[in-house]
């Protein structure tokens, strides 16, 4: 059966607003002993309070107070969901979920309002302490995001992440939380998605900073991002891991590419190679650096538009080993899957150089792949189970910590469309899992409705719904609430399930 026509022939076959469902869909799934469930958000997504308590400005609030047009409907981060005062709110519903762990970051400024570690603000220890002492309180594991996109400003002034001095600035600010909370948190994240931060906020304007720097600067960051996670995970290992004992890892930002026909196939694995492997392929890979056919299709791109040497800077034997094996696990962010093709047209269709120029592809998708009324997600869970299956068979089966996976509306507490999604991928990670792929946790993103970057609040990712409205930003469950409440509790997998939302969410 052709992969689209599944997708079309399961959309017509279930009808969650009646409750109606037919086949094998109803057959209950098991996820195995031990497997965890949880939920995600950021900083400066949920924080607000962007310039109390000592906080100091990040590339997001410069972003937003200067540059409103960059966001679509021209709000900022300023409040948002208030957590930095409603956290205990954020706890109660992750218990009503109930979560084994809560996936949030912390923000750099808020902890070193200089950007470096000469001055440490209380205040923002403070706030960050109680949000883990009340996860533990209630056996909440916190697992926690050392950067999630919010440079302090004044690092982005002498260069952000296109500076090498970076990899010290981001060091300093990694140990720093490692002295401060490691007693307590034994999960960190280094960095969220650098293909988004490399890509999307130096060479493009759909991220802060917004360089726009085509075809240099994300490279640049590229190598720098990858030094820092790697410095950050050595210094946990050597200084702190004796005595804490815990698991340090990156969250990699991977969507699946596939051929739109059969002899597309190397349009699809320069795509893959480009848009995710460029960071997998330093860490996990046998023999390190960036991925060959990438090194070699911007090395020859370079040289036709007369640069001297490539646009991609090289690793030093020393550098391509201490990047090398510094995850312990593969955190992945992964929300939808593109069909690819190359032909000749392709050349020129870009702006060059630039990174879409050295891959030069052209990405499709289907129409029966957009569900609800938001077309910022698709729903393609086959490229989920076909990206996990990548991940087991080229890197030696990792252990693989899901950081990410949602799917966005409109608003609205009825959300069929979230629920299919939710149900489906979980399928199509179970189908992975049992072939092999050592996926040991799934995190939903995400737990409330929020500052969506430059979407602003146009789009929702929450299962809890927040009035942002009201100054206490009432946050109400979805029907996707109840639905993932009963797979995290019951660690089975019913997607016939229909929730009964005339009953309030309730800690059990």
């Amino acid at each position: 059966m052709a992969y689209h026509h599944y997708t079309l022939i399961l959309l017509l076959a279930v009808q969650l607003e009646n409750g109606h469902a037919t086949g094998s869909r109803c057959k209950i799934r098991k996820f195995p002993h031990g497997f965890m469930f949880g939920t995600a958000t950021s900083s400066y997504q949920i924080e607000g309070a962007w310039n109390v308590d000592g906080k100091t400005e990040n590339i997001w609030d410069r972003l937003t107070h200067t540059r409103q047009y960059l966001v679509r409907d021209q709000s900022s981060g300023d409040t948002t969901d208030n957590s930095y005062y409603l956290y205990k709110r954020d706890v109660e519903m992750l218990r009503e979920l109930g979560v084994d762990f809560y996936r949030f970051s912390i923000s750099w400024t808020r902890i070193l309002p200089t950007s470096f570690p000469d001055k440490i603000n209380k205040a923002g220890v403070a706030y960050y302490n109680n949000l883990i002492n009340e996860l533990l309180k209630h056996n909440i594991k916190p697992v926690v995001t050392i950067f999630h996109w919010d440079l302090p400003q004044k690092l982005q002034d002498l260069g952000g992440w296109a500076n090498p001095y970076i990899v010290d600035w981001y060091a300093d600010y990694a140990r720093t939380l490692f002295k401060l909370f490691g007693d307590r948190v034994k999960y960190w994240v280094t960095i969220n998605e650098p293909h988004q931060v490399c890509y999307f906020a130096y060479g493009d304007k759909i991220l802060a900073p917004a360089l726009d720097i085509k075809g240099v600067a994300e490279y640049l960051c590229a190598k720098n991002v990858l030094l820092a996670h790697a410095t950050a995970y050595h210094i946990y290992d050597k200084e702190f891991r004796p005595k804490q004992k815990g698991i340090v890892f990156i969250s990699l930002s991977a969507q699946w590419y596939e051929p739109l026909y059969k002899n597309q196939s190397k349009a699809a694995f320069d795509a893959n190679q480009f848009e995710w492997e460029q960071y997998s392929h330093p860490i996990f890979s046998k023999t390190g650096d960036f991925p060959p056919a990438m090194k070699k299709r911007i090395a020859e791109r370079s040289a036709e538009q007369g640069f001297p040497r490539s646009r991609l800077p090289e690793f030093t034997p020393q550098e391509i080993q201490f990047i090398r094996g510094s995850s312990d696990f593969f955190g992945l962010n992964h929300y939808l899957t593109n069909y690819v093709s190359r032909n000749k047209s392709v050349y020129g269709y870009y702006e060059s150089p630039s990174f879409n120029d050295d891959l030069g592809v052209f990405f499709h998708v289907l129409p029966e792949w957009t569900i609800g009324q938001s077309n910022f997600t698709k729903f393609v869970p086959w490229g989920f189970y076909k990206l996990l299956t990548y991940i087991r068979k080229e890197y030696g089966n990792p252990t693989v910590f899901i950081t990410e996976n949602g799917f966005s509306t409109y608003g609205g507490r009825i959300d069929n469309d979230r629920v299919l999604y939710y149900t489906e991928y979980l399928s199509a990670m179970l189908d992975a899992m049992e072939e092999g792929s050592d996926v040991q946790a799934y995190t939903a993103w995400s737990l409330m409705d929020n500052f969506e970057w430059t979407y602003g609040y146009t789009e929702k990712f929450g299962v809890y719904e927040v009035d942002f409205s009201t100054p206490e930003r009432k946050r109400t469950p979805r029907k996707s609430a109840y639905v993932l409440r009963e797979i995290f509790q019951t660690h089975l997998l019913n997607r016939c399930y229909i929730p009964d939302m005339k009953v309030p969410m309730a800690i059990t």
